[in-house]
C-alpha cells in the first residue's frame, strides 16, 4: 500500500472507515462478519482504521476495532473521535445536519475530553490513540479550548496526534494556533466537493485531509438502486426513491468511463480523489472482503490527465438531487 503524510503522521493512501460495521448503519450485521471485514482490510494494507465512540451503542465500534487489532497493534494507525457519545447527565448543544433527524447533539467541553479519551482507550484495548479527533465542533465551546485539552492529552501520552472533523477554515486556523493539527476529516467525494477555503487553509498549515464518505455513502459504487428497511441512508434526502433514480441517471457517464478503463466505479472515485491533493487520504468502508480489497487496490491506480479532464467535465454536469448532508 502506498503511503501519504498527514502532518508528521504516515498512513496508507486508502484506509478503512469502520462505521459501516456497527448495526443500524446499513442494516444489521453480526460481530463475526464485522471482524472478518476488519481483518481483511488490515491484511490488504488498509491499516489506517477510523472509528468513533459514537458508532454503535456503548462504544460498539471501538470495541470491535480493539478486538481486530489485538496482537497486531503496531501495524495499525488507530483514529477515533469524541464529542457525540455524551455522558449521561451532561448538557449538549445542537449541530445542524442535512439528514432527516436535523441535528446532532455535541459536547466538546475541555473538562470532558480526558474522560472521552480514557473511555476510548478502554474500548480499543490500547494505551495510546494515534489520531484523536473532535467529531464535530461544539457551538458552545471555542475550538481553541477543546484543542487545549487535547494538547494536554498529547503531553501526557494518551494520544499522539490531534485531528478535527467537520470544521471550517477559520476553526482550523484557530485550533492550529493552539497546537499543531495533524489532520482534518471532512466529507469529500465526487458528489460532495470539499470547501475551497478549508482545503487552502489545510495546505497552508501543512495539515492533511482525511476524506470521509469518499464513495458518497456507497452511491459512487454505482450499485445502489434501493435501500433495505433498516438502512441509515433513509435519513438522507439524496437516497429518497426519486432523488436516487435521478442521481443514478446523472452518474451514468462516470460509470461508463470506469467500464472503459476496466476498473470499478468505486475504484475510479477513490483514485480521482487521491489525485486531487498529495496530502489527502480516504477511508472507505465496506462489509464485504472482496469489495474492501477492490477499494484498497485503487491506491495503485494512476489516472491520465485526459481521464481527469473527462471526469471533471462529467462532474460539472452532475448536479446532485437531495441537497447536502452537512
Amino acid at each position: 500500500m502506498k503511503t501519504r503524510t498527514l502532518g508528521s503522521l504516515q498512513v496508507p493512501a486508502i484506509g478503512f472507515g469502520a462505521m459501516v460495521l456497527s448495526p443500524g448503519v446499513y442494516g444489521e450485521i453480526d460481530d463475526t462478519r464485522a471482524e472478518a471485514a476488519l481483518k481483511s482490510a488490515l491484511d490488504a494494507g488498509g491499516t489506517h482504521v477510523d472509528t468513533s465512540d459514537a458508532y454503535g451503542p456503548n462504544g460498539h465500534n471501538e470495541r470491535l476495532v480493539g478486538r481486530a487489532i489485538k496482537g497486531r497493534r503496531d501495524e495499525v494507525v488507530v483514529a477515533t473521535k469524541f464529542g457525540l457519545a455524551i455522558p449521561e447527565g451532561e448538557p449538549s448543544r445542537s449541530h445542524p445536519v442535512g439528514y432527516a433527524f436535523g441535528e446532532l447533539r455535541v459536547n466538546a467541553e475541555p473538562r470532558l475530553v480526558r474522560r472521552y479519551a480514557e473511555g476510548s482507550l478502554r474500548n480499543l484495548g490500547t494505551d495510546v490513540i494515534d489520531l484523536y479527533y473532535a467529531h464535530y465542533p461544539d457551538p458552545g465551546v471555542p475550538i481553541e479550548e477543546t484543542v487545549g485539552a487535547l494538547a494536554d492529552l498529547v503531553r501526557d501520552g494518551l494520544i499522539r496526534h490531534i485531528g478535527l472533523s467537520n470544521v471550517t477554515a477559520a476553526q482550523l486556523r484557530a485550533a492550529h494556533a493552539v497546537h499543531p493539527v495533524t489532520a482534518v476529516q471532512n466529507e469529500w467525494s465526487m458528489w460532495r466537493p470539499v470547501d475551497a477555503d478549508l482545503l487552502a487553509a489545510a495546505r497552508e498549515l501543512h495539515v492533511g485531509i482525511v476524506a470521509w464518505s469518499p464513495l458518497g455513502n456507497g452511491f459512487l459504487t454505482g450499485t445502489v438502486s434501493a435501500l433495505g428497511e433498516d438502512d441509515f441512508r433513509h435519513n438522507a434526502p439524496r437516497f429518497s426513491a426519486a432523488n436516487l433514480a435521478g442521481n443514478n441517471d446523472r452518474y451514468a457517464p462516470i460509470k461508463a468511463l470506469a467500464a472503459q478503463l476496466g476498473i470499478t466505479p468505486a475504484q475510479l472515485a477513490l483514485a480521482w480523489l487521491l489525485h486531487q491533493d498529495e496530502h489527502v487520504v480516504t477511508i472507505p468502508g465496506s462489509r464485504t472482503p472482496s469489495h474492501i480489497e477492490e477499494n484498497l487496490a485503487a491506491a495503485d491506480l494512476t489516472l491520465h490527465s485526459d481521464t481527469l479532464a473527462r471526469i471533471d467535465e462529467a462532474l460539472s454536469r452532475f448536479e446532485v438531487s437531495g441537497g447536502t448532508l452537512l
